[in-house]
């Protein structure tokens, strides 16, 4: 995971605990029957688990994304570099072949000079 995907879902965490924190004590300190206040929270707290359900699939969604999007770069990169060492060494090698032609036909020609 990146550290921008990091960052988000810790701030993305805190900002749910936050406000689950305070729709609690705000619930506590309501002056309500008990058994209404109970009722209250865990409607609260299954809202909550719902919203936090929802934030972590478009989180994760997000960052599988954003992994596609690096790994199809990486390997259109990678291919690049390929390619370009592929042609950098077909034509040194057409070069080289080229010279050592040429170097052994100077050599034939140094020996049967020597020859006559």
């Amino acid at each position: 995971m990146s550290k921008n995907g990091k960052n988000t879902a810790g701030i993305l965490a805190g900002l749910l605990a936050g406000a689950a924190a305070g729709v609690i004590l705000g619930m506590l300190y309501a002056p309500e029957e008990g058994k209404e206040t109970r009722k209250k929270i865990k409607n609260k707290a299954n809202d909550l688990k719902d919203q936090a359900k929802d934030k972590y699939g478009e989180v994760s969604e997000r960052v599988k994304d954003q992994y596609g999007n690096i790994s199809s770069t990486f390997k259109e990169t990678a291919n690049n570099v390929a390619h370009t060492m592929k042609d950098g060494y077909d034509k040194y090698k057409d070069q080289i072949v080229s010279k050592t032609a040429d170097v052994v036909k100077d050599v034939e020609a140094e020996l049967n000079d020597l020859k006559k």
